[in-house]
């Protein structure tokens, strides 16, 4: 059953006395319903067929326990930091924001990938050709699936200041770009977010093991919401001192202070130019911050792309 973790509290009257450990379960929340409208023959096998990677970067994608996936500038580095945080710290090993560098007992191994979306607009075509940033489907076989979603319109600002402002690797046309222009693009525009968030939930809502986590939620209670996320990842007993040290490391004004000071072990978090706070990796995390960027006409042509989007993830204007 797809699930959504979304903003309804999980506190009760004992929360308060709660011991330095809890025991917690994943539970199944309201929100998606449990199997999405029948897709046809033709789509679920043509989406089996692109799902396949023969490139040497396969390796990076594969013997994950979860898989996270998402559009870019979905939130997918604050959820890195905090699960980082308390998986660290829980098992005795020093910080990173690289995971995978530990083999240990215990120690779920996550995997972070934009998958669909970056297939479509990354490398070339013989890049594509080879599914090099595909997950294999072998790997979404035998992994939970954890797709992260955001409102495709706060995404796509978010992409747009990091594609212009602090990505030395985007395309020189790309940069010149205005907003409005790269909000119509092809591959990176707001129609592009819709299309990779609707092949997810069709290919993956089927799933019992699938769940959708709303960075909207996380944002209006992430203490609740970060508390779910461990029990889907398979910490089911939380050493709540850990899980607030984690939850005060991951707050966007700590992240903004330790990227400017240049202290994390990946590149993941460096800003463009430390005098330029759009430059930032952790920027500002606004919900609804798009419309100070969009002008009338961009806002129009935006909610146009939403009506495609499924109806299921709540963001259609």
């Amino acid at each position: 059953m797809a699930i959504e973790i979304t903003a309804r509290s999980l506190a009760d009257p004992q929360r308060a006395d709660m011991a330095s450990r809890e025991a917690i379960q994943p539970r199944e929340l309201s929100g998606l319903p449990e199997k999405s409208a029948p897709l046809s023959r033709f789509l679920r096998r043509s989406l089996r067929w692109t799902r396949r990677n023969f490139s040497s970067r396969a390796k990076l994608l594969s013997g994950g326990e979860v898989l996270i996936l998402s559009a870019p500038k979905s939130g997918r580095t604050w959820i890195r930091t905090f699960l980082c945080a308390y998986l660290c710290k829980r098992h005795g090993l020093e910080f990173t924001l690289q995971p995978g560098r530990y083999d240990h007992p215990g120690f779920p191994r996550v995997i972070f990938s934009h998958d669909r979306f970056e297939h479509r607009t990354k490398g070339n075509r013989w890049d594509r050709l080879r599914g090099k940033y595909l997950v294999p489907r072998r790997e979404l076989r035998r992994a939970k699936i954890i797709l992260l979603v955001r409102e495709p319109r706060d995404c796509f600002v978010s992409l747009y200041l990091q594609m212009t402002r602090r990505d030395p690797g985007a395309e020189a046309a790309l940069k010149q770009k205005s907003v409005s222009a790269l909000l119509r693009d092809k591959r990176f525009g707001i129609r592009g977010i819709v299309r990779a968030m609707n092949d997810w939930l069709d290919e993956f809502s089927g799933r019992k093991d699938f769940t959708i986590v709303r960075y909207e939620a996380l944002r209006a209670s992430p203490a609740e919401h970060f508390r779910d996320l461990l029990a889907v990842v398979g910490e089911t007993t939380l050493d709540m001192s850990i899980f607030q040290e984690a939850l005060e490391f991951s707050r966007f004004e700590n992240m903004q202070k330790l990227e400017a000071a240049g202290v994390f072990d990946s590149k993941i978090l460096h800003p463009g130019d430390v005098r330029d706070p759009e430059s930032f990796k952790v920027r500002r995390g606004k919900v609804g911050g798009y419309r100070e960027y969009l002008s009338d006409e961009d806002l129009r042509y935006a909610a146009d792309a939403l009506r495609k989007l499924d109806p299921q993830f709540s963001y259609n204007a």
